[in-house]
């Protein structure tokens, strides 16, 4: 039905790959299907309630550890979404074209070079968007149940997840499996560059994305670990001495590991290090951490990033297809 609405090149694209649109669409119902099932399954268990006045789920609920289970892969699956949109724009969709010559099928029918390359990214971005939107859809069906509601996690999966910013390196990965398409012109290569590529830059995204805004701090005597406030990020935590500089806690802990008879810790190795910390004038203690605050503006700065690169590298794949066919 859908491709009876379309017209000319756009057609044609889902013509041609009707067969792993039809398998996509599937497997995004399947998931669906699958979570919104273990979701039910789940609710036929009743919580055990708590003396806080909290509750857990029971031993018993098979329906609860089945939907754990699934959430793990379902995340997994979200974080390569990308990686798969890309290698498919890459491989298949542009090089492939170039390395059978048949889109010289497509340039003699009165079709531009560069309407011929637009029909296919559009299509395909919007494929890949409407997947992202199920998978992420299925995804906050488990995650109501894994996390109290409005509970922010910073772990990779439910942060890409329960965000926005899935949608820009899904937009990141078309661009770029389309620019390296053209230059390569080889299927394998192409899907393999386009691979590495964007495994580097979700690598990179990753590791440095809490380092855009800086952390906050609070501090406290020595005693009981300090806690994040708000559910925040803990990125560092110490000692301090009375002047305010931070203490390595591991040089007291190399002090009583060096010290005979202190193997499984006990009594000895507590004396041990409160001597060393009391020799070495530490008073309290820190947190660096990001407070909940930083959640949103964080994946708005990282969108705008791969954005910026989705566009960049969209732009260089138009050029690259005029400079070679004007």
């Amino acid at each position: 039905m859908s491709t009876l609405a379309l017209k000319g090149p756009y057609w044609v694209t889902v013509r041609q790959y009707r067969r792993t649109l039809w398998l996509t669409g599937a497997l995004a119902l399947l998931t669906l299907a699958v979570i919104g099932g273990l979701r039910i399954w789940d609710l036929q268990t009743p919580d055990v309630h708590l003396q806080d006045g909290y509750s857990t789920p029971s031993d018993e609920n098979r329906g609860f550890r089945t939907l754990t289970f699934a959430m793990d892969y379902l995340g997994q699956g979200i974080l390569i979404l990308p990686l798969l949109a890309g290698a498919f724009v890459a491989g298949p969709l542009v090089a492939r074209e170039f390395e059978s010559g048949t889109y010289k099928v497509s340039l003699t029918q009165s079709l531009s070079p560069a309407a011929w390359l637009r029909a296919k990214l559009l299509t395909t971005t919007a494929v890949a968007l409407v997947t992202t939107v199920a998978l992420m859809s299925a995804f906050r069906i488990g995650w109501g149940r894994m996390a109290p509601s409005g509970y922010l996690s910073w772990d990779p999966h439910p942060y890409a997840a329960t965000g926005i910013v899935h949608f820009a390196y899904v937009l990141a990965a078309v661009a770029v499996g389309a620019l390296l398409g053209l230059l390569i012109r080889r299927t394998l290569v192409a899907m393999s560059a386009t691979g590495l590529v964007m495994g580097v830059v979700m690598l990179v995204m990753g590791a440095y994305r809490w380092s855009i805004l800086p952390v906050k701090t609070i501090t406290g005597p020595v005693g009981p670990s300090l806690w994040a406030p708000g559910g925040g990020l803990v990125m560092e935590t110490g000692l301090l001495t009375s002047s305010g500089t931070r203490f390595d806690r591991m040089v007291c802990w190399e002090e009583a590991s060096r010290t005979p008879g202190t193997d499984g810790g006990g009594d000895l190795w507590s004396k041990i290090e409160a001597r060393c910390l009391a020799r070495n004038d530490v008073t309290g203690q820190y947190v660096d951490y990001h407070p909940a605050s930083h959640f949103w503006p964080t994946q708005l700065i990282e969108t705008g990033i791969l954005l910026a690169l989705a566009a960049l590298a969209a732009f260089a794949a138009f050029r690259v297809l005029r400079a070679r066919h004007p």
